[in-house]
């Protein structure tokens, strides 16, 4: 059983005094507040994780690898920065050696592919209908690389990386 400050759990739950007089036991919402703190998250938002990309701990063979350094500053990866629909907007990026990646947070437009005319139009995003990635993805309006968008000349299917890109291409699915 976790402990609680003692001061604060007879602050809570003395009905007298408690702006909660029905909370008792374990659903009281204070003593909710406080395990988030205890299992790592500040209010509810989970503390970010450094996403290592160096080489795994075991060879192909299923052995264990020996290291002869420790891990680098260069293996860390950017946080998830998801592309989202609404008012565009865009992040530049450094990368390694200056060169430079563009990240579209939010989207608006496509540039849509008809391969029957075989011409470009930009076309504004309406919606995400569906995401092979993650059906999450649907519900949060979440655009990447085959995802499958409502758009003002039909559905079409995202063929760049808006995170790494930044730009979204897609060609309109024949219906």
């Amino acid at each position: 059983m976790r402990k609680f400050h003692p001061q604060r759990e007879r602050e809570f739950t003395d009905p007298a005094s408690n702006m909660f007089s029905g909370c008792s036991g374990f659903h009281c919402p204070i003593k909710m507040i406080e395990k988030r703190f205890i299992y790592g998250t500040v209010i509810g938002r989970p503390i970010p994780m450094a996403l290592w990309q160096g080489k795994s701990k075991r060879k192909p063979s299923g052995g264990r690898r020996v290291f002869s350094r420790g891990k680098r500053k260069f293996e860390i990866s950017r946080e998830k920065q998801y592309t989202k629909v609404g008012k565009q907007s865009l992040k530049h990026y450094r990368g390694r050696g200056a060169s430079s990646k563009t990240c579209m947070l939010v989207a608006e437009y496509a540039n849509v592919v008809d391969k029957k005319t075989n011409t470009v139009q930009k076309s504004k995003i309406l919606n995400v209908t569906v995401n092979p990635a993650d059906p999450n993805y649907v519900q949060r309006n979440i655009l990447n690389k085959g995802a499958r968008i409502k758009t003002e000349l039909g559905d079409a299917i995202v063929t760049s990386r808006p995170g790494q890109d930044g730009a979204i291409n897609a060609v309109l699915v024949e219906s």
